[in-house]
């Protein structure tokens, strides 16, 4: 089944603990935390307490902490998220002068590493890491703010990335970040995606977390059906 990755970035964070609850008791597999820092790419949000202040609740639920660094040098602050609970760390291949050392780090630091590609990189970047990583991440707009819409020449990328993928026989998750909304994440999962991330799709006034979540269970039915 297509993992949820609901992004705490659009939540209330004068109820971050009730909202990430009510996630994760509705059934998220995995939290996605955002990380900017005002540089590589034009917004700043959380840091490694925020990590450290999920973990517990995470933890109980059985839950993974999928963390995102939208930084420049990420591996200045591996070791500090690594500390904090982060189950994943994803970079962004923009950002790493030496992308294989850099997954290594992550991995010797006992957490699963992923890497990222803006709209607008080839999958070529990513194509000798492959074999390195658990998790490649397909950003469908672009990163720096919630609440854009989904890039659609993305679905044809993201299918091309699962053909590399299945070719060469890797097990990697492949999840997609940006304008993942209820009516556009079957295309999406059908496309190749296990893992979909979400945040104001997800974290809104319009309905409840418990029922957002339920409606992308509900759109994602039919990939299901279909395999």
């Amino acid at each position: 089944m297509v993992k949820l990755a609901p992004s705490i970035l659009s939540a209330d964070f004068t109820r971050l603990g009730e909202q990430v609850q009510e996630a994760m008791d509705a059934g998220a597999e995995w939290l996605h935390v955002d990380v900017m820092d005002g540089h590589f790419v034009p917004n700043i949000t959380i840091g490694p307490l925020i990590v450290e202040a999920l973990r517990p609740l995470a933890r109980a639920a059985g839950v993974l902490l999928d963390v995102h660094l939208m930084i420049e040098a990420p591996e200045r602050y591996l070791a500090t998220f690594a500390e904090a609970g982060a189950d994943i760390m994803t970079v962004q291949v923009e950002a790493c002068v030496h992308l294989h050392r850099t997954v290594q780090a992550i991995r010797e630091l006992g957490v699963k590493a992923g890497v990222a590609l803006n709209p607008a990189t080839p999958l070529a970047a990513v194509e000798e890491i492959l074999p390195f990583v658990d998790l490649v991440l397909i950003m469908s707009v672009n990163p720096g703010f919630g609440g854009q819409a989904y890039i659609p020449t993305s679905t044809a990328k993201i299918a091309r990335l699962r053909q590399m993928l299945d070719k060469t026989g890797i097990q990697a998750e492949l999840e997609v970040d940006g304008g993942v909304k209820a009516h556009n994440a079957a295309e999406i999962a059908a496309a190749g995606a296990t893992v979909l991330v979400a945040g104001s799709a997800i974290f809104n006034r319009e309905m409840s977390v418990a029922e957002n979540i339920a409606a992308f269970r509900q759109a994602l039915l039919s990939v299901i059906s279909d395999q």
